[in-house]
């Protein structure tokens, strides 16, 4: 079982006197940046000049620096860009500007893990990874809540860098929920096989042939979609709060048995060996391999041209129509 740990483990006096530069203000940037600054830290914000995002930090209260400038005043610098963008950013505007005894921090491993940054070898190398969205991780700080998040450590030039990942977690909220050791290779390999096998493209996959299946069969669109892709919610709501069981208790009796009769049937062997192959190429580096020259290729044709031909598919344009006639749903 992994470790937990708690505010009660964490001690926030080692933060005091550091000044923290949160790199990004995207979903986890802003999240982290306000919620440290109300924690009662040090923070700057760390963007191109020209990000359409830096009059919006401001507005939140936050000192924002250019990356580099930011990335030089910080005793800590927490990277929170796309994976994609992480390696250029570091090279460019960090790794220059990173002085012995800095603390360079990550929101995922994947860059360390695959050693698309490769850090000095005088600093700390820490990850905290909220396991929600920064929207939640916002909201749920300012409700005196907080959401669970991994920590890792890479590197421990200090001898403390586990104890300043603490404190940083707790500082965001985390350690009012919990905040769970993990290590860099753990979580990226768990999180792009997560990604890939089950909430993306396993989901999406497992929709889009429900869909055709009945489609095919002669039956109304509109009806596919609401079996097979409009009551996902209701599933996974009624399993985030109490497991597989509370969604059996919830569901009727007869779903529950179709669930029992059908669900190997369709989740097969066969389905559990292509699974094991995924998480093969995911260890030995195909999968990120194929990502990094994805990106670096320029373009990235093959990329959005699957994006391109997957908002054709019908389930989407069924899709989108029907979502018109459902007020509740938050734009």
């Amino acid at each position: 079982m992994a470790k937990m740990y708690y505010d009660s483990d964490c001690n926030l006096g080692l933060l005091k006197g550091k000044k923290i530069a949160v790199i990004g203000w995207g979903s986890q940037g802003h999240a982290h940046s306000q919620n440290l600054k109300d924690s009662g830290f040090d923070v700057v914000v760390g963007l191109r000049k020209d990000s359409a995002r830096w009059k919006e930090a401001e507005a939140a209260g936050l000192t924002v620096m250019e990356t580099a400038e930011a990335a030089k005043a910080g005793d800590m610098v927490m990277m929170l860009v796309p994976d994609e963008k992480c390696a250029d950013i570091y090279r460019e505007s960090v790794a220059p500007n990173l002085k012995e005894g800095d603390v360079l921090m990550f929101g995922h491993g994947f860059n360390i893990h695959f050693q698309q940054v490769v850090p000095p070898a005088n600093v700390d190398v820490v990850m905290v990874a909220p396991k929600g969205p920064g929207h939640i991780v916002r909201s749920q700080y300012t409700e005196g809540k907080g959401v669970p998040s991994l920590v890792a450590v890479h590197q421990d030039f200090s001898g403390k860098a586990m104890e300043l990942a603490l404190a940083y977690a707790s500082a965001i909220g985390a350690g009012r929920a919990g905040i769970v050791e993990t290590t860099f290779r753990e979580e990226t390999e768990t999180d792009l096989f997560g990604e890939q096998c089950v909430l993306c493209g396993g989901i999406t996959e497992l929709m889009k042939a429900g869909f055709d299946t009945l489609v095919d069969a002669g039956y109304a669109p509109e009806m596919a979609y609401f079996e097979c892709v409009h009551e996902m919610k209701l599933i996974v709501d009624l399993i985030n709060s109490g497991g597989f069981a509370m969604m059996r208790y919830s569901v009727s009796d007869t779903a529950e048995y179709g669930d029992y009769r059908t669900g190997k049937r369709i989740i097969t062997e066969e389905t559990r060996a292509e699974m094991r192959r995924v998480l093969s190429e995911i260890q030995d580096g195909t999968f990120a391999s194929e990502w990094i020259s994805e990106n670096k290729a320029g373009g990235r044709a093959h990329f959005l041209a699957k994006r391109r031909v997957e908002a054709q598919h019908p389930v989407e344009v069924v899709g989108k129509e029907l979502r018109k006639m459902m007020s509740w749903l938050k734009k």
